[in-house]
């Protein structure tokens, strides 16, 4: 790892904590906040790649478990890994490094522009939203004390916004990708 792979990491956790500046939206009937967070992750995931996406979700995981209050709400420390969102946050770690995966295997500079908006969408998709909800919902059913299917179908109510968001990460990705060519060698 370089210095420009540091500072890109630095980067892009700063980009997740400022997201999460942004007040949440709290449902009465989930424990989960709908946050802006999440479009974070899918973009250091589609911009950066696996290892370094997942490097950058890392870092607000240890800035959340010293103690600083990073996370929508400000909420922080360590009590917020065994609360009913702490699936979702380790998802985040996994979702990253999916979603990077995924587009440094699907996106490539000589494809179509088409192309390559369809592989950085399907990348969000995949990785920022998937692979999180995969994390998430099990951990939350076990904490509200809910069936699995229950809080799935509750969950469904986070599709909207999130597909929104893998659609902001596929333009951000595709952006990048043509204004800054340099950036998509990923380690």
């Amino acid at each position: 790892m370089n210095t420009r792979d540091i500072v890109l990491i630095a980067l892009f956790a700063a980009i997740i904590v400022v997201l999460g500046l942004l007040p949440p939206i709290t449902l009465g009937f989930i424990p989960v906040p709908i946050t802006a967070q999440s479009l974070g992750v899918m973009l250091a995931g589609c911009i950066l790649g696996a290892k370094r996406g997942a490097s950058a979700v890392l870092l607000v995981l240890l800035l959340v478990a010293i103690g600083l209050p990073v996370l929508s709400g400000g909420r922080g420390g360590l009590a917020v890994f065994a609360g009913p969102t702490a699936g979702y946050l380790v998802g985040w770690v996994f979702g990253a490094f999916v979603c990077g995966l995924v587009a440094e295997r699907l996106v490539r500079e000589e494809q179509p522009e088409l192309t390559q908006f369809l592989s950085f969408l399907a990348a969000a998709v995949i990785g920022g939203i998937g692979v999180v909800y995969l994390f998430g919902m099990p951990w939350l059913a076990y904490m509200s004390g809910k069936a699995f299917f229950e809080t799935a179908a509750a969950s469904l109510v986070f599709l909207p916004g999130d597909l929104v968001k893998a659609f902001v990460a596929m333009l951000a990705g595709r952006a990048v990708l043509s204004g800054y060519p340099l950036l998509p060698q990923r380690a």
